[in-house]
């Protein structure tokens, strides 16, 4: 049971009113780490030796070491950093992929719409690292941060395109046509009110999205590679350790964690709501 289906409107709404502003805090904190991440962090990306190997979280080194005697708690603002990086312009081409076309798409000629909703609804129905994988396959490692903002256009085209199909059919389109506005003008107006109130949401959205595929993608070596490491390359690191010195995998994940859950609170996602 879902929280709107056992609390008033209004309380659900504050609520999450409430969530989303948390999450944009939350976003505009990561930002503020990921500007500042060289100042912050203690020690230089990748460096080696600052402290014993392995060493776990104390007072001196808050988030303890690795294998290599970094300093974790610098290494994970740095991997931070990097996954922010590599999102960025990720959630762009899912905007423009995804957002942006499913809308324009809805105000196609009838069958080709259609078509093109029933095609790209297919491939949101494939998991988004797959697809991802797939595109990486096809062009190159270095396109992961694309093939992310791709592998997540599919989703945000078939919300975009029924969103517009709505629009379409609502009474004030129906006036504005019958009055001779022309479909140009309806669609350059449609698309100010759709970007104008949803584009903040959807860019929480796309951003919660290519966070968890690029990091994944890294993860499975398909992404980012040393001496440039994201979360996922932190975390696929630690596996060889991570049941005896836990700290070298845990803070990097919580790291990105907190990352997707800011970015998906931001969105304002509900229950059970795929990014």
């Amino acid at each position: 049971m879902t929280l709107t289906a056992t609390a008033s409107p209004d309380r659900a709404h504050s609520l999450q009113t409430v969530l989303r502003t948390a999450g944009w805090i939350g976003l505009g904190l990561i930002a503020v780490a990921v500007s500042l991440s060289d100042f912050l962090a203690a020690a230089p990306a990748n460096a080696a030796g600052i402290g014993p190997l392995l060493a776990p979280p104390s007072e001196t080194l808050r988030f303890g070491t690795d294998i290599l005697g970094r300093d974790m708690l610098s290494e994970t603002l740095h991997g931070l950093s990097a996954t922010v990086r590599s999102a960025l312009p990720a959630t762009l081409v899912t905007l423009a992929t995804g957002a942006l076309f499913g809308f324009v798409a809805a105000r196609l000629p009838r069958a080709l719409a259609l078509s093109l909703h029933g095609v790209v609804g297919i491939l949101a129905a494939v998991p988004a690292l797959l697809l991802a994988i797939l595109i990486i396959g096809l062009s190159a490692r270095g396109w992961a941060g694309v093939a992310a903002g791709l592998s997540a256009a599919p989703l945000a085209f078939v919300r975009a395109f029924e969103r517009a199909r709505e629009q379409e059919r609502a009474a004030h389109s129906e006036y504005a046509r019958a009055t001779g506005i022309s479909a140009a003008t309806l669609l350059r107006r449609d698309l100010v009110y759709e970007f104008s109130d949803t584009l903040s949401s959807s860019a929480a959205r796309a951003l919660a999205a290519v966070a968890i595929t690029t990091s994944t993608l890294s993860f499975l070596g398909f992404g980012a590679e040393p001496p440039h490491r994201d979360l996922g390359l932190m975390i696929a690191a630690a596996k060889p350790y991570f049941l005896h010195a836990w700290w070298t995998a845990a803070f990097p994940a919580l790291a990105l964690t907190v990352l997707v859950l800011c970015a998906r609170l931001a969105a304002g996602l509900d229950e059970g709501e795929r990014a």
